[in-house]
């Protein structure tokens, strides 16, 4: 397994910085032209792959506009087509599940999966209209990157002990030498991002070397669930990762003020312009309305949420080696409206991250990570199966008279899916209503659940009863 690395440059030098970003300009219209020409059913769709469109770019001479070497445009095109590729299998994804809810005919689902995953899904109008409907054309907006291919760098080290990495420029033989703020040399194809006047050195290495991989994994099968105040609540009633909330919060009340004095300047600076005083206009503009100081605070912010989640997940894996979680790519749309700032809060939720850290560590210490069906997990009590009512973090049972914490009771749900043989993956919420529904109705009346439904789970701890 590779995981990624940062390196990020050391005073770079203003004119060395200007001829990258140059060079990343220029590549990122090579990556415009790519998207536009085969960003669609024609591209990849039509089962072209990269060599194929950088033999095609060398025989019409379209290479010779872009103004960069040969490496550097190849490696562009090559990235791009990747991108476009992975946007498709997006897309896929989502007919997948459009395919499971359609029909229950298991020769049905077979056949339009192997259309679907042959590119024939064109010729079959339910595909091609599901198609149509989740694989939007994209646009290129990447113009501050760099790929390096791994013969084309080396790194030097000076008389002072600093690491310089040598790429190559616009021209031929002409180096650019990047210091680092490393001593670990970068290895392997590197992908170079220009931001803020600071050259961000990504490159990958092999997972087997780090640290916490030589960190076995628990025995113990284990459910968590996904939290805003706290990274992850598992199904012994453990909380990790539970500064998280306080981290989330802080930021968007911080976002929240900065952008209304923000607004206000930009404001004054717009009525100033528009009676004629230029001056004052560009000092407020120069002085006030830059973006380099809050985008260094984002990612400083960003690496406390990263260090916050991946910590958390590292304390569930030392007791797991089974994790039982919802497939959190999935994207669940809301019935009650919200307040603004429960919306910027919640935009800030970091799924993506948490995905992310469940995979990677799972990966690397040996546990196995396995999704279930989330539906209602949240609002099912565990002990009865039936629908109770959520108020903040505790969930109201009117059937068992007790209090729940709803996060552990989402866990103990979720680690119950992963036996559950009528609840799958990809069943729709509504057969998942039903199904809890039909079996509260038979525990209520004393009759049998006929399904294959696992035990209680032993530990299960309510805040406190409610006697009504």
């Amino acid at each position: 397994m590779q995981v990624t690395r940062i390196a990020y440059s050391h005073r770079i030098n203003p004119g060395k910085y200007a001829a990258l970003f140059e060079q990343a300009r220029r590549l990122g219209q090579v990556r415009s032209e790519v998207w536009q020409r085969y960003g669609s059913v024609s591209g990849v769709g039509a089962g072209l792959r990269d060599r194929q469109v950088r033999d095609r770019w060398l025989s019409d001479g379209t290479h010779e506009r872009f103004g960069v070497l040969a490496n550097a445009w190849k490696e562009t095109v090559r990235d791009a087509m990747a991108d476009i590729a992975a946007n498709m299998a997006s897309a896929k994804a989502e007919v997948r599940r459009a395919i499971t809810r359609r029909t229950g005919d298991l020769q049905e689902r077979k056949r339009l999966y192997a259309a679907l995953n042959a590119d024939r899904w064109a010729h079959d109008p339910f595909l091609a209209r599901q198609m149509r409907k989740h694989w939007k054309r994209g646009k290129n907006r990447t113009h501050n990157q760099i790929l390096v291919r791994a013969d084309k760098h080396h790194c030097v080290v000076d008389g002072r002990g600093r690491l310089w990495l040598a790429v190559p420029g616009l021209h031929r033989r002409q180096m650019v030498r990047i210091p680092l703020n490393s001593t670990v040399a970068p290895t392997g194809t590197l992908r170079l991002i220009l931001r803020d006047g600071r050259v961000e050195v990504h490159h990958q290495i092999d997972a087997a070397t780090m640290r916490t991989s030589q960190v076995p994994c628990g025995r113990a099968t284990v459910g968590v669930d996904k939290g805003y105040s706290e990274v992850l609540t598992d199904s012994d009633g453990n909380h990790h990762g539970t500064e998280l909330g306080t981290l989330l919060r802080a930021e968007s009340d911080r976002r929240k003020n900065k952008g209304q004095r923000r607004a206000k300047l930009r404001s004054i600076a717009n009525t100033a312009r528009a009676r004629g005083d230029h001056a004052k206009a560009d000092r407020i503009a120069c002085n006030n309305l830059g973006t380099a100081k809050r985008a260094r605070r984002r990612v400083r912010w960003e690496a406390m949420v990263r260090t916050e989640t991946f910590t958390a997940v590292h304390r569930v894996v030392d007791k797991a080696a089974t994790v039982v979680a919802e497939d959190l790519s999935k994207t669940f749309a809301g019935r009650r409206s919200l307040g603004k700032n429960t919306n910027r809060r919640l935009a800030a939720w970091t799924k993506g991250i948490t995905a992310e850290a469940l995979r990677s560590v799972s990966e690397r210490r040996g546990s196995v990570l396995v999704h279930v069906n989330a539906a209602y997990t949240s609002q099912a009590c565990h002990r009865c199966g039936g629908l109770a009512r959520r108020g903040g973090d505790r969930l109201y049972c009117t059937r068992c008279r007790v209090v729940w914490q709803a996060d552990v009771n989402a866990a103990i749900n979720i680690l119950r899916r992963l036996g559950d043989s009528d609840i799958a993956l990809h069943t729709s919420r509504q057969r998942v209503k039903q199904i809890l529904q039909e079996r509260a109705d038979r525990q209520r009346i004393r009759l049998p659940i006929q399904d294959s439904s696992p035990p209680l789970v032993g530990g299960e701890r309510s805040i406190r009863s409610a006697q009504r």
